[in-house]
């Protein structure tokens, strides 16, 4: 049972420092016993009760870190059920299955397919993280094999697959550095991964062949001191699998149940031989709580739209996603290259910087922080208005790039062009661009 708000008020500094992000400490001691805030955050709380505070203030499901270096998959440390009450934290890893009962060709095709499909999409690269190395041949040695050359060839974050601890064994050997997950510890095998995962310091995977049984595996398990596990209910239809990721997450949040406060894994590859429809599964699987999906194979058509699910999901709903405040030159803009501005919402920022690129006229686009709203949101908050436009154009730089001086406004904020020419003073010419983003190409090549 974790401590309530009040208990752990008591324990805190009560200085008020307000370095932990919000106004006091009893605001922050009620953030702790939601689970909404780590007990890291206070710089001055004592050893003492940090040891006091530690059931309190770790989140209902665990983080959990796989891989490493610059591809390190975070899962768990979720706070709560729905992401309009706060946020989601970690986004669920991509994996792809690769066999050592699979031909060279098409482990050769699937890692290629792993390092080849990546998208850029609102500043950020949207990517699988994950490779699930399965000993399905039942040879130690093709297993270490195949495990070597996927840790050789890519950056992935690695899941090992085995039902023989000694094929385990010799993979993570040679792997423990990637930090990988291991699967699966069972009734069966239970002790003897336990120890692996000890000795090399890696998460677990558990399996059982129902809740209860997960419970009690995860109760053993972390009595004997591992505190890593990733939970599989063992569940490969896609209603049972379904209800049970609501269940382990609503256990974990609403009842503080320990035993299921994991992240999990999900395996939509083994519930049905269509791509498409494993997609599908795997969209509700992104949603709804996977911490880790395991897919069959990567193809464009169906990883993409997954990715994009995935974004849209972990980002934070009441913190728009924002681009830096600045210069940006399109193509390879010159002295005489025309100069337009938008917000710095950054949906706003590439579908006009995408068109402006189409238009193949090379051009500098000006972006100004308006704290992430798009164009006609910035203006009705008065943050988008002659005045700021015309103080930020001025700072910016920008004369120094151009010998004109001409600026593009949205014609969606076509009223303020008389007091941005007010602000900017004699010798600028303030010019009236499209109301839409997608006439920005045509509407280049004949004012440019």
């Amino acid at each position: 049972m974790g401590l309530t708000g009040i208990q752990i008020f008591k324990l805190l500094p009560k200085t008020n420092c307000k370095e932990c992000g919000v106004p006091t400490c009893l605001a922050f001691a009620m953030n702790l016993a939601a689970g909404k805030a780590e007990l890291s955050a206070c710089p001055y709380v004592s050893e003492e009760a940090k040891a006091l505070l530690s059931e309190a203030a770790a989140p209902p499901i665990r983080p959990i870190a796989i891989g490493s270096a610059e591809n390190v998959v975070k899962i768990g440390g979720e706070t709560v059920l729905f992401r309009h009450e706060k946020t989601f934290v970690n986004k669920p890893g991509l994996a792809v299955l690769v066999s050592d009962a699979m031909p060279a060709a098409e482990i050769d095709a699937k890692l290629k397919r792993f390092k080849e499909l990546k998208y850029e999409r609102v500043g950020l690269i949207l990517r699988p993280e994950m490779v699930a190395v399965k000993n399905e041949s039942g040879d130690t040695g093709k297993f270490e094999t195949l495990a070597k050359k996927v840790k050789a060839e890519t950056d992935a974050a690695l899941i090992l697959i085995s039902a023989s601890a000694e094929a385990l064994t010799a993979a993570v050997k040679a792997t423990a550095d990637r930090v990988p997950l291991l699967y699966a510890a069972t009734d069966v095998n239970s002790e003897d991964l336990a120890k692996l995962a000890k000795e090399h310091k890696c998460p677990l995977a558990i399996k059982a062949d129902s809740l209860e049984a997960l419970s009690k595996l995860s109760d053993k398990l972390t009595a004997a001191g591992l505190k890593d596990l990733v939970l599989d209910p063992g569940s490969r239809t896609i209603r049972r699998a379904f209800e049970d990721q609501i269940f382990i997450r609503r256990a974990a949040l609403t009842q503080k149940n320990r035993s299921l406060g994991f992240p999990t894994i999900t395996f939509p590859c083994e519930m049905t031989k269509d791509p498409m429809k494993e997609a599908l599964i795997a969209s509700a699987f992104v949603a709804k709580y996977a911490g880790i999906i395991v897919l069959s194979d990567l193809e464009g058509e169906s990883l993409f739209p997954l990715l994009v699910e995935r974004l849209n999901i972990y980002t934070d709903p009441q913190r728009p996603m924002m681009m830096q405040q600045g210069i940006y030159p399109i193509g390879t803009p010159g002295e005489d290259s025309p100069v337009l501005i938008t917000t710095n919402f950054s949906l706003t920022y590439f579908i006009v910087s995408g068109e402006i690129e189409s238009s193949r006229v090379a051009s500098w686009l000006l972006v100004m922080d308006t704290e992430g709203l798009s164009v006609l949101t910035a203006w009705a908050a008065g943050k988008f208005v002659g005045d700021a436009i015309g103080a930020f154009i001025k700072k910016s730089g920008i004369t120094e790039k151009v010998k004109h001086r001409r600026v593009i406004i949205p014609g969606a904020v076509a009223a303020v062009s008389g007091d941005l020419e007010e602000e900017l003073g004699a010798g600028w010419e303030v010019k009236i661009g499209p109301r839409e983003a997608a006439h920005i190409t045509a509407f280049l090549k004949v004012n440019a």
